[in-house]
C-alpha cells in the first residue's frame, strides 16, 4: 500500500500553493515573489539561544502596536501573515461544516489553508471593476465564518473601497469575521483600514514584515484584531512561534531607525514603480497596466506568453498569472532595483 493512502483525503487531493520558490526558474534577476531588493543590517544577541523564546515577545508586540496605531492586546505575531490566515481558519471554522468566502483572483493561500483544514470555499469573484462583489458576499454571509479580502489585492493591486467594506462589516455583525489582508499597505498607508478596528469587532487585518520591511526571510507577520479574537487565536497558535533571532530582528525593524529605513525603501520602490508604469503604458505590446498600489505591477501584454518567454531567456524571472480567471496574458513584475527595471524594459524593447 502506498504511504500516500495514509494521508487525509483532502491532502491527497490537494494541489499545493505554487510559491515563487516552488515554481523556481533559472535566471539572475528575480522579480517573481514581490520581495524587496534589500533587507538592511541587523545585530543578534546569542546569549539567550539556549532558552525557548516567548510566545508573543513584548518588544515586538509593543513595537508593532505603536507603529500600527493600535493597542498591544489587539496584536498577535506569527510566522508570516500566512500563519495568521491559517490560525483564523483553524480557530473559527469547523472542518467539514464551515466555509470561507474568497474573491478571485486573489492570494492563493486563503483557499489552500481552507482546503488543508477541511473547510469549504465559496468563491464570489471580483466584479469587472476588480472590486469585490459586496452584494454577492453579503448574500452568502450565512454560509461562511470568514470573508477574506486583499487590499491592495495580490495580484491586481486594487484597493477595497472603505464605504463598501463598512457596509459589509455592518452586515457581518455577530455572523462572520471580515479579514482584510494588508500585506502591501505600506506602499499606500493612507488606505489602511486600521482606523475601523475600534468600531467593528468583526474586522481583522493581516500584516507582514516581508514586503516593505524587506524581511521575507525571517517569516514574521501580524494579525490585528479585537482583543477577544486575539485571545482565541492564542489558544491555537504553537507555543513558540517566533524564534529568538526573528524577534530581535523584528524589534529592530520596528524601531525609529528601522521604520525610517522602511519608509525610505517604500519611497524608492514607489518612484521606480511610477516610472515603470509610465514607460509600459505607451508600449505597443502592453494592453493594460493594473492598479499600482503594491510593490509590483500586473501587466497585460499582447501576447503575454511570448513576453514571459523572452524575459525568461534573458534571465529575468517574472510571475505568470495568465491561467487565473480574467487575467489572460497577465504577468506580475516585482519592483526591484533601478538596474533590474532597466533590464526588463531593455528586453521589452528588443525585437521579437
Amino acid at each position: 500500500m502506498s504511504l500516500t493512502q495514509l494521508a487525509r483525503a483532502q491532502v491527497q487531493a490537494l494541489t499545493p500553493y505554487q510559491s515563487a520558490r516552488r515554481i523556481g526558474g533559472q535566471g539572475h534577476i528575480w522579480l517573481n515573489a514581490n520581495e524587496a531588493a534589500d533587507s538592511g543590517s541587523f545585530s543578534l544577541d546569542c546569549s539567550r539561544l539556549n532558552r525557548y523564546p516567548e510566545c508573543q515577545p513584548p518588544a515586538v508586540i509593543n513595537g508593532y502596536a505603536a507603529y500600527a496605531g493600535v493597542a498591544p492586546e489587539q496584536v498577535l505575531v506569527s510566522r508570516g501573515g500566512d500563519e495568521g490566515i491559517e490560525l483564523l481558519i483553524r480557530t473559527f471554522c469547523e472542518p467539514g461544516r464551515d466555509s470561507i468566502i474568497i474573491c478571485t483572483p486573489t492570494y492563493g493561500m486563503y483557499a489552500i489553508s481552507a482546503e488543508t483544514n477541511g473547510v469549504g470555499i465559496i468563491d464570489v469573484p471580483l466584479k469587472a471593476s476588480r472590486q469585490p462583489d459586496f452584494d454577492g458576499i453579503i448574500d452568502r454571509l450565512g454560509e461562511a465564518k470568514l470573508v477574506f479580502l486583499c487590499s491592495p489585492n495580490n495580484p491586481t493591486g486594487d484597493l477595497v473601497e472603505q464605504s463598501s467594506l463598512i457596509r459589509l462589516l455592518e452586515a457581518a455583525r455577530g455572523r462572520a469575521l471580515v479579514v482584510v489582508d494588508e500585506a502591501y499597505i505600506e506602499f499606500c498607508p493612507e488606505h489602511s483600514q486600521a482606523g475601523l478596528l475600534a468600531d467593528y469587532p468583526e474586522l481583522v487585518l493581516i500584516r507582514t514584515l516581508s514586503k516593505a520591511f524587506g524581511l521575507a526571510g525571517i517569516r514574521c507577520g501580524f494579525t490585528l484584531a479585537n482583543p477577544e479574537v486575539v485571545q482565541l487565536l492564542l489558544k491555537v497558535i504553537a507555543p513558540y512561534p517566533i524564534p529568538e533571532p526573528v524577534a530581535q530582528i523584528a524589534a529592530q525593524a520596528l524601531s525609529e531607525d528601522g521604520l525610517a529605513r522602511m519608509r525610505a525603501r517604500v519611497a524608492e520602490i514607489n518612484r521606480l514603480k511610477a516610472e515603470l508604469a509610465g514607460q509600459l503604458a505607451g508600449h505597443a505590446q502592453v494592453k493594460d497596466v493594473f492598479a499600482p498600489n503594491g510593490n509590483y505591477l500586473l501587466v497585460r501584454f499582447t501576447p503575454g506568453s511570448a513576453v514571459f518567454d523572452r524575459m525568461s531567456r534573458a534571465g529575468i524571472i517574472l510571475r505568470d498569472f495568465s491561467g487565473k480567471p480574467g487575467l489572460a496574458d497577465c504577468i506580475r513584475i516585482t519592483i526591484g532595483q533601478q538596474a533590474e527595471m532597466d533590464a526588463v524594459l531593455a528586453v521589452l524593447q528588443q525585437e521579437q
